[in-house]
């Protein structure tokens, strides 16, 4: 299945990334996509020392595009690889590069700052939020070949609605995919809860077998969208591929925020495949409180999926 046509790399010197430019490269190769690679060096004006000459800002982009090119240099002979050195703001700039060439894939390594429990830098929750485009972030000691990867879904099995249910099905397609070139273990997690439950025990005749009901009623209702959701993926791979895949599906009640960093870690996840929540088409409200949580929390390298109709609100300069 080729899921991408345009790919762009961006580079993060401060960390090692041979792992990731292999990744972009492999997937490149896979899809038969375009590879760009790029750099992002900081404007005069935004560098914190101050005034810089126009001699010294030259020369910092032109060793940035030598380190880029050596960075790539083993992987010409496989792929065709554009490279560019741009400046400015780095999500800002990443964005436009994004916006101006049609890119359909972001990957970058983390930035791994040094934050206790904490993978992504503050460009690249930038990038989680605003990219309009499927965001990689991958980790320092990433895997050639991912072992387990787990793909998290979300769904209100009372209200369906049309772009959750794309949003899931890009996010069980990418992970399927990527499961099958790295002979992964594919897991796919939902998540569930019962909200009401303590008002029911206050007000009920009788609060156990009320809340025994309501409960069992607000679990049965997601397995069945749950058990849906399975069948559609069984039928896009198609029977043999499933088998061979032989997802583990997870259905677990809590709270998305707490569970699912715990089953990445309980699983050894090495790519947690999930959504972003935005309202689409308005700017400013472009990703879930419970996304962000999720993300803040997770040690492993994230693909994470924007909502189809979903608009950034970096715009190309003019």
């Amino acid at each position: 299945m080729n899921l991408f046509k345009n790919i762009l790399y961006v580079s993060e010197g401060a960390v090692a990334q041979d792992a990731s430019i292999m990744r972009a490269v492999s997937l490149a190769e896979n899809n038969q996509a375009d590879l760009t690679a790029i750099d992002v060096v900081p404007g005069i004006g935004i560098l914190r020392s101050g005034s810089i000459s126009n001699e010294l800002q030259t020369a910092t982009v032109n060793e940035r595009r030598k380190k880029l090119e050596a960075l790539i240099e083993p992987y010409r002979k496989r792929v065709r690889i554009r490279l560019d050195v741009l400046e400015g703001r780095t999500f800002l700039e990443i964005i436009r590069a994004i916006l101006r060439n049609d890119h359909d894939l972001l990957i970058k390594p983390a930035e791994n700052p040094s934050f206790i429990e904490r993978l992504f830098g503050s460009d690249d929750m930038q990038l989680l939020r605003n990219c309009p485009c499927p965001v990689w972030l991958t980790r320092t000691e990433e895997k050639s070949k991912y072992e387990h990867i787990l793909a998290a879904v979300d769904f209100n099995p009372d209200m369906p609605d049309a772009i959750e249910q794309n949003l899931n099905q890009q996010i069980l397609d990418l992970s399927s995919s990527l499961a099958f070139s790295d002979f992964a273990a594919l897991h796919v997690v939902h998540v569930w809860d019962a909200p009401a439950e303590a008002m029911l025990r206050t007000w009920a005749d009788d609060p156990q077998k009320a809340s025994i009901a309501y409960v069992e009623g607000v679990r049965s209702s997601h397995e069945n969208a749950y058990n849906r959701l399975r069948r559609q993926l069984i039928e896009r791979v198609g029977r043999d591929a499933s088998d061979y895949l032989s997802p583990e599906f997870h259905m677990r009640r809590g709270t998305a925020a707490t569970i699912i960093p715990d089953i990445a870690k309980q699983l050894h996840a090495d790519l947690v495949v999930m959504g972003t929540v935005a309202r689409t088409g308005i700017a400013g409200l472009l990703i879930g409180n419970t996304a962000e949580a999720i993300l803040e929390q997770l040690q492993c390298s994230v693909l994470a999926v924007k909502p189809p109709g979903f608009v950034s609100p970096v715009k190309l300069s003019k």
